[in-house]
């Protein structure tokens, strides 16, 4: 399936250019329309008010957030209409608890989530229910542009991450657009089973469904040679000096992945490529 509507959320306004930029480049490289949502997200956390808090101090951060959503919107409109992308701009007041739902409900009509990386300085405790916004409750894949990348509107070279899961598959499945169109792809496979029905041949099924897409994959098999999946992904990534990187999103619990860590959260920590992930 093409990509005929992508979606993306601003809700900083020092991230706002970049985002705008990204997703107007990746609509454009698909002949896409662009829906863009500014939010004015209100921080605070019902229930942790300070003694004496009343109506008005609730009314104060929802006006403060408003007028954030009106400006942000404004910053979309002007920077949007530099660029060759068809658009629409909405701006809406989020509550900080709440806006995973509210991206949601806009992400699923959607092809395609285009959002900047959730972790790192200056970024806001609102980009990571943002993007599980759109990946689960959305289920719509999304991708994941580093601020200092620029989106390829056609990947040359593409790295799969494959641990033969269904959120690997769903991701390979929704970028399909991108593989059929570059020049290699590498399946990367980090230390397969042992036992199992493709000890013998890994990746050799996935391949085999690629190449029936007319897509030109080779197999990687790689030895866990760091600490970290993840580490050992970015370093293949440099290696083939690939552009944009497909995985699976949240093999474990969101609550594990949030206390102990896990590849998705390592991979969105430290990617220097564009990087499309599905649940």
């Amino acid at each position: 399936m093409a990509f005929k509507s992508v979606f993306t959320v601003v809700t900083d306004p020092a991230l706002a250019e970049t985002t705008l930029d990204h997703a107007a480049a990746v609509a454009t490289g698909c002949d896409a329309h662009l829906d863009v949502m500014c939010f004015g997200v209100d921080r605070t956390q019902t229930g942790y008010y300070y003694a004496g808090a009343n109506a008005m101090v609730l009314q104060e951060t929802l006006t403060r957030a408003s007028g954030e959503a009106t400006a942000l919107g404004a910053q979309a409109r002007e920077r949007l209409a530099k660029t060759e992308a068809r658009w629409g701009v909405e701006d809406g007041v989020a509550q900080l608890v709440d806006i995973g739902r509210h991206v949601a409900a806009r992400a699923r009509f959607s092809d395609l989530v285009v959002l900047p990386k959730p972790y790192g300085t200056g970024r806001g405790v609102e980009l990571e229910p943002v993007l599980e916004g759109a990946l689960f409750e959305g289920q719509v894949p999304v991708l994941v542009v580093p601020e200092e990348v620029e989106p390829p509107k056609s990947p040359e070279r593409i790295v799969i991450g494959w641990n033969e899961s269904s959120e690997a598959l769903r991701a390979v499945r929704a970028a399909m657009p991108f593989l059929v169109q570059a020049e290699a792809v590498h399946v990367v496979v980090i230390d397969p089973p042992q036992h199992g029905p493709n000890r013998s041949d890994p990746g050799g099924m996935l391949s085999q469904y690629l190449a029936r897409h007319g897509v030109k994959a080779e197999i990687d098999v790689l030895s866990k040679t760091l600490p970290r999946v993840a580490d050992v992904m970015q370093r293949h990534v440099r290696d083939v000096n690939a552009d944009m990187v497909v995985m699976g999103a949240y093999g474990h619990s969101r609550f594990r992945e949030a206390i102990l860590g896990g590849a998705t959260r390592n991979m969105l920590e430290q990617t220097e490529v564009t990087t499309l992930m599905a649940h």
